[in-house]
């Protein structure tokens, strides 16, 4: 019998895309031969997921998901909306969701060598094996884990998830949790960039005051009626009060009752409750943001399969 050594099995882990003990088992039928390995792994469709690997995956479900004072919001991948919506696919990220709040870890790479929850393999050779399987190339993305009074939305079948941490002393007041709520659809839907001004980075609002300082003397320049320095000065400030509007969570009108911000409405529902209710922070994943889908070109896929 031939002596199985790791880098073997690593070697052949990198060829295949396979699971460990898939590469460890199929070198053992093979009795070491590595293209013998291959073609057992092939046989027995585990080696089809290195190809799928290299496919994009822009579809998928962000799940957000609170056990107790623990919560993770994380983005799981796959390349179609038929696939997201499998039983299978569901089953995978309640798993690794379960997984990463099992788990003190910070990434992604972190989490791929932790034992899955409820199972003996390491999340990469579970991954691995669920590609084989489901036969879509499928990866964890991204995720957050936060820890204390959260509230998690997830809209739209998990194409938007939101996740709202509050400070409060009513952790368990009914209006206090809707009040969360509330705030998490806010955020959902007009996708807040940070809790307050004090939040924003200095040098990004230096940024921005210059950008908006620039058009505004451009655009006095180019007018007919040129205004004072004074003047200049107040329109930027306005449309600094603007810009806040749009990024900053607190100063956003409230989506129901856009006679008050935010910051308003959580204060008359402190002031209804007797609580003290804060907003310290948020996560708002959006699936497949920032990832470049590929153009299907449905011509030059028929032109293919006529010319295989």
């Amino acid at each position: 019998m031939a002596n199985i050594t790791a880098k073997d099995v690593a070697e052949l882990r990198e060829m295949t895309g396979c699971g460990m003990m898939d590469c460890k088992r199929a070198l053992v039928e093979a009795d070491g031969n590595r293209d013998e390995a291959v073609k057992i792994l092939r046989e027995k469709g585990l080696a089809k997921a290195a190809k799928k690997a290299g496919r994009i995956a822009a579809e998928g479900i962000v799940k957000a998901k609170v056990n107790g004072t623990n919560g993770v919001i994380v983005e799981i991948n796959c390349e179609t909306d038929f696939c997201a919506k499998s039983e299978k696919f569901l089953d995978l990220v309640e798993t690794i969701a379960d997984t990463i709040l099992a788990n003190d870890v910070a990434d992604v790479e972190a989490l791929k060598a932790c034992t899955v929850a409820g199972g003996t393999q390491t999340v990469a050779d579970y991954m691995t094996d669920k590609i084989a399987t489901i036969g879509e190339n499928m990866n964890i993305r991204r995720f957050t884990k936060m820890d204390g009074v959260l509230v998690p939305y997830m809209h739209d079948g998990g194409r938007i998830g939101t996740m709202v941490k509050l400070a409060t002393d009513k952790a368990d007041d009914a209006e206090v949790l809707a009040c969360g709520k509330n705030v998490a659809l806010q955020i959902t839907a007009l996708n807040a960039q940070f809790v307050c001004q004090k939040c924003i980075p200095a040098e990004k609002l230096a940024e921005e005051k210059e950008v908006q300082t620039s058009l505004v003397k451009k655009e006095n320049e180019e007018s007919k009626k040129p205004k004072p320095e004074n003047v200049l000065d107040k329109i930027v400030e306005g449309r600094m009060r603007k810009y806040f509007e749009e990024v900053c969570l607190l100063d956003q009108k409230y989506f129901k009752d856009d006679s008050m911000s935010i910051a308003q409405y959580v204060e008359s529902v402190a002031k209804a409750t007797g609580a003290s209710i804060a907003i310290d922070s948020f996560v708002r994943y959006e699936r497949g943001e920032g990832i470049e889908k590929k153009a299907d070109d449905f011509a030059a896929e028929v032109e293919a399969m006529a010319k295989g």
